[in-house]
């Protein structure tokens, strides 16, 4: 059974790691490359040409760089694999590409093998990333998350409360604008306050303010 022709296609502003690419490339079983673009624009062109399985991307070349480029190519072919080909592994460049839809991150101190597996990784429907690209993404993901503000926590109706609160209503006339009654209003109030960690209704008009959640 003859194996499946992968398709790739270069795009580097650098001529010398095109034919560098396109001459390792070349040696290797089941690897095609059908085209080799300088810049994003020929790279979309040479890519409804030529239709290629993947892209060995670059990111950092004149007019539209690797990210733009990853972006409007897979919308023009979701089907199509991004392999990100960089010297680069700032964070300004790295998760926008990963964003855009790159299906690979390699670098390109990788060797030729690691190319090449790359290649047919992405032919089964696998991503490689490189070791450090790995680690920042786990690190990124490992950071917790910011804990919630205490107001959003509050449901609509305590929401509602808190507004009219923080314009100095009484129950009353908290009761008189929402049309509920005195003890509903006085239930609302004091749930507002356990979930603001308030102790008064002063404070948590305050903390309203504060937030920008008064009108």
């Amino acid at each position: 059974m003859m194996e499946t022709l992968i398709k790739v296609l270069l795009v580097d502003d650098h001529e010398m790691v095109r034919i560098g690419l396109a001459a390792v490339l070349g040696t290797e079983d089941g690897i095609e490359v059908v085209g080799e673009a300088s810049n994003g624009e020929e790279g979309i062109r040479l890519a409804q040409e030529y239709k290629p399985d993947v892209v060995l991307m670059d990111l950092v070349m004149e007019g539209m760089d690797g990210i733009e480029t990853t972006r409007k190519l897979l919308q023009l072919y979701p089907d199509c694999k991004v392999i990100v080909l960089t010297s680069f592994l700032d964070d300004e460049k790295m998760y926008p590409v990963l964003e855009a839809g790159a299906f690979s991150y390699l670098l390109k101190t990788s060797r030729a093998t690691e190319i090449a597996q790359a290649i047919r990784a992405a032919g089964k429907g696998q991503s490689i990333l490189e070791s450090q690209v790995a680690s920042k993404l786990m690190n990124r993901f490992r950071q917790p998350k910011p804990a919630a503000a205490p107001h959003e926590d509050l449901t609509e109706r305590e929401m509602e409360v808190l507004r009219l609160i923080a314009t100095g209503k009484s129950n009353q006339e908290v009761a008189d604008d929402l049309f509920i009654g005195i003890k509903t209003v006085k239930f609302h109030v004091t749930n507002v306050l356990a979930k603001l960690g308030v102790e008064d209704r002063t404070q948590a008009a305050i903390y309203a303010f504060k937030h920008g959640l008064a009108e």
